[in-house]
C-alpha cells in the first residue's frame, strides 16, 4: 500500500467517536438500539425533518426508497448519466427501466430539459444528483414532474397516490449539512438519502440516512415502519422491541433485506453530530483558499457558496480549461509523485461496462463525456492543515504547467 504525505479523503476521527464506540461495546448492545434510535433522532431534527431512518449504506437508503414507493417491473426511473453507480443501480435492482439524461454544457448537474423530455407515462421517481455536496435546482426539478401530471398514473401505493405526480428522491450522498433557498438539505426533496460513508464529511464508517417531507394523507410512522420491516427481514420487532418482557414472538411480515445500521456505527455518528458545524467549517475554509487561487488558473471549479445556497464542501472539483483526458491523467501521476493523492469525480455511467451492456452509449452523452475528460478533484478534507493545503496547491500548479 502506498502512503501520500496528502492522503485524498481519509475519515476525521477524533477521541469523542472512540469513546462512543467503546461505550456500546461495553454495553454490551452492538446491533442496532438506543444509539441508533437517538441517531435517527438528531439526523431528523439536524435536517428540519419529522422522521429519518438509519441504515448500513446510501445505496440500501436508495433502494428502499424505491420499494416503499412501491417501484418495480414496468416503470421507468431517470437519473443523471453524470453520477457514481449507486444513483442507477438501485432502479435495476427493483426490476425498473433506467434512464440516463445528459448533463447540462458546462455543468455537473442534469438536462433539465433533457429531464423534462425523458418523462413517460412509465416514469415513477427522479433521482436528481447533489453533486459536490452543491444541491441541485429542484425549484426546476418540481416545476417538471408538476408540468407533466397529466402523463402520471399511480399503482396503489398510498404515496405514490398521494403524490399524485413523479416522486422526486434525492440522491444527496455528498450533501449532509448543505443548504439551499433557506432549507436544509432533507427538507425540498420528497426523499432524499445521505451517505455515511468513511470518505464523506460526517461519516459511522459504513452507513446512511433517509429523511422525506411530510406527504399529505400518509402517516410518518407508517412510512417509518415499512422502512424498519424492509431493513430488517419484514420482521415485526426488532432486536431492541423482543427485549421487552414476554415480547419474544414476532412475524415476518414481508421477505424483506438485511441493511440496519449497527449501535457502533451509530455511536461514530452521534459523536460526529456534535462536531459537524465546526467540520462544515472548516471545510469552507479549505474552499475558499482553494477558490482564490484557482482564480488565477486556466480552470473552473464547482461554486459551493452563493446567496441563497450553501454547500456541505464534499468534493473540490475542478476542471482543466481547453484539456483532454490524457492530460488530466498525466496530471494525476505527477500529483502522486509529489505524493498528493487527487481522484476523478465521475466517470460517467455509460462508459462503464454495465451500463453499456444496458445499451447505453456514451456518444448519447456528450456533455457528460466534456465534464469528466478533463475533470480532477482534490484533497477536500478536515484533517489537512494550513501549510498541506498550501502544498497542495503549489504542487496543483506545478502539474499543471506540465
Amino acid at each position: 500500500m502506498i502512503f501520500m504525505k496528502i492522503p485524498f479523503s481519509p475519515p476525521d476521527i477524533s477521541e469523542a467517536e472512540i469513546q462512543e464506540v467503546a461505550q456500546a461495546l461495553r454495553s454490551g448492545w452492538i446491533t442496532t438500539g438506543p444509539k441508533t434510535k437517538e441517531l435517527e433522532r438528531q439526523v431528523a431534527q439536524f435536517c428540519r425533518t419529522s422522521k429519518a431512518v438509519c441504515l448500513n449504506s446510501a445505496t440500501a437508503g436508495l433502494e428502499l426508497t424505491l420499494h416503499q414507493l412501491g417501484i418495480g417491473p414496468g416503470d421507468e426511473v431517470i437519473t443523471s448519466a453524470y453520477t457514481y453507480t449507486a444513483s442507477a443501480s438501485v432502479v435495476c435492482h427493483v426490476g425498473a427501466t433506467l434512464k440516463l439524461v445528459d448533463c447540462q454544457p458546462d455543468s455537473f448537474e442534469m438536462d433539465y430539459d433533457a429531464l423534462e423530455n425523458a418523462i413517460t407515462e412509465k416514469t415513477k421517481a427522479i433521482i436528481p444528483v447533489d453533486i459536490g455536496g452543491v444541491v441541485c435546482d429542484y425549484d426546476r426539478i418540481f416545476q417538471i414532474v408538476e408540468k407533466k401530471k397529466s402523463l402520471f398514473t399511480p399503482s396503489d401505493n398510498p404515496i405514490q397516490q398521494s403524490l399524485g405526480r413523479v416522486a422526486v428522491v434525492a440522491d444527496s450522498a455528498h450533501a449532509f449539512g448543505a443548504k439551499w433557498h433557506g432549507k436544509m438539505c432533507g427538507e425540498i426533496a420528497d426523499f432524499t438519502v445521505f451517505s455515511f460513508h468513511a470518505v464523506k464529511n460526517f461519516t459511522t464508517a459504513e452507513g446512511g440516512a433517509v429523511v422525506w417531507k411530510d406527504i399529505q394523507g400518509v402517516d410518518n410512522e407508517e412510512i417509518y415502519r415499512k422502512y424498519m420491516l424492509l431493513s430488517l427481514h419484514g420482521q415485526s420487532k426488532d432486536a431492541l422491541a423482543k427485549t421487552q418482557l414476554g415480547a419474544w414472538e414476532y412475524d415476518i411480515v414481508i421477505p424483506g433485506y438485511k441493511c440496519n445500521m449497527t449501535d457502533i456505527m451509530a455511536g461514530i455518528g452521534l459523536a460526529q453530530m456534535k462536531r459537524y458545524p465546526a467540520l462544515l467549517n472548516r471545510r469552507r475554509e479549505i474552499i475558499s483558499r482553494y477558490d482564490e487561487v484557482m482564480k488565477t488558473l486556466p480552470v473552473k471549479v464547482l461554486q459551493h457558496y452563493g446567496e441563497d445556497f450553501a454547500s456541505s464542501g464534499h468534493l473540490y472539483l475542478v476542471r482543466l480549461n481547453g484539456k483532454d483526458e490524457q492530460f488530466r491523467n498525466q496530471l494525476i501521476v505527477n500529483m502522486a509523485q509529489m505524493e498528493v493523492a487527487t481522484n476523478v469525480h465521475y466517470k460517467p455511467l455509460p462508459m462503464h461496462t454495465a451500463y453499456k451492456v444496458l445499451g447505453f452509449d456514451i456518444k448519447n452523452y456528450p456533455n457528460a463525456y466534456h465534464m469528466y475528460q478533463n475533470e480532477v478533484t482534490l484533497p477536500l478534507h478536515t484533517l489537512l492543515t494550513d501549510e498541506q493545503v498550501e502544498y497542495v496547491l503549489e504542487c496543483f500548479v506545478k502539474a499543471l504547467k506540465g
